[in-house]
């Protein structure tokens, strides 16, 4: 069996290949509700057989959104549809994960088919937070800082979140501390200025992003696996740095965080990304080994036999696909077959799967699929 469809196990939970979606903002609810979109959505690359479908980033407060248009999961109304979905994706086989996330600074913006244009309060907009008062650019709005209640209030939506998820069904919650979103602006030097507990040296500045894994990893029940997104670097001369992330791997590791989803950027707008097929895999290589911690590879990862070599290399432990995925649903099925591995298919589509492809089973052991 090639690495790329052999089972992964985290705590209790065991994913049956190591394809996994990753989170992409579909811009597609109303007041933070899930929609039919994301059923139809999501639940294809389950059907596509992904051993993981991660829900894209969902706001543990309502001003924790990227734009109006964001998922939510800040009220317990959000939890039926959500439900719905993570018993679809378990229906299918697949794993059930959701990113929790504040946007921080960045929040309050249009969708991004609509431009980069900030959505003032006048059209149903607010007003950002952020560990410091500088804006992303000068195309978004200037954020208020946060003051301890505040940053209180923001640890006690995670926990609240995580718990919502739980209800839910999901099986992985990851907490999103990437790409210049609230906890990934805490952590670097270019957007934390604070003097306080939470700013200048690096113990201080990841402070929020532990208090947060503690407080998700106390909602979260021991047997089920959590994730933390980071990015693995700035790109920028002064910014947060690989090294950072290695020391702040170990120390999520000590708080029962079981995975470091490797990405890298997002913090400021200049930053030159050498963009390449594979670009970040050395991130999640180097947190791997040195940090002792299980590690997903993600960034223009696009062929089957790049995903698998990423593993057979012992470089991660799972991939995770996005854009590929958008073009691909069925990623899964497509690539084993280029492979030539035996994969499952549902029952519904078994008259078009390679000759011997078993049935599919859900997570409970039944076989199931759409209309059962």
């Amino acid at each position: 069996m090639h690495p790329l469809f052999s089972p992964l196990e985290l705590r209790s939970v065991t994913f049956p290949n190591r394809i996994g979606v990753s989170p992409m903002c579909q811009y597609s609810s109303v007041d933070g509700f899930a929609t039919d979109w994301h059923l139809v959505h999501l639940g294809s690359r389950a059907v596509g057989g992904a051993g993981l479908v991660i829900l894209e980033a969902s706001a543990v407060v309502a001003e924790g959104r990227i734009t109006p248009a964001d998922l939510g999961i800040w009220k317990d109304e959000h939890i039926h549809k959500l439900e719905c979905i993570a018993a679809f994706l378990h229906s299918q086989g697949a794993r059930a994960g959701i990113q929790l996330a504040h946007a921080g600074r960045k929040a309050s913006m249009s969708a991004p088919w609509h431009g980069e244009r900030l959505v003032p309060p006048a059209e149903g907009g607010w007003t950002p937070v952020a560990p410091s008062a500088l804006p992303f650019s000068d195309k978004y709005a200037l954020p208020q800082e946060l003051d301890q209640a505040g940053i209180d209030a923001v640890i006690a939506a995670f926990r609240e979140a995580a718990n919502r998820a739980l209800r839910a069904g999901f099986d992985v919650v990851e907490i999103h501390a990437a790409h210049g979103y609230l906890l990934h602006e805490f952590l670097s030097p270019l957007s934390n200025h604070r003097t306080d507990q939470y700013g200048g040296s690096f113990e201080n500045r990841a402070r929020l992003l532990v208090q947060a894994a503690d407080a998700v990893r106390e909602a979260w029940p021991q047997e089920l696996p959590l994730f933390v997104r980071i990015s693995a670097s700035d790109w920028v001369e002064g910014g947060w740095t690989i090294d950072d992330s290695v020391e702040l791997a170990r120390m999520l590791k000590d708080r029962g965080v079981d995975l470091i989803d490797c990405s890298s950027g997002g913090n400021v707008p200049t930053a030159k990304i050498p963009v390449a097929p594979g670009y970040q895999v050395p991130f999640a290589a180097r947190i791997k080994r040195e940090a002792g911690i299980a590690t997903a590879a993600v960034g223009m990862i696009t062929e089957p036999v790049q995903a698998n070599g990423i593993l057979e290399s012992g470089d991660a432990d799972l991939v995770l696909l996005a854009r590929e995925m958008l073009r691909d649903p069925y990623f899964a099925v497509h690539a084993a077959a280029a492979m030539t591995e035996t994969t499952s298919w549902p029952e519904q589509y078994l008259r078009a799967a390679p000759h011997g492809a078993p049935a599919r089973m859900g997570i409970d052991g039944r076989v199931e699929g759409i209309g059962k």
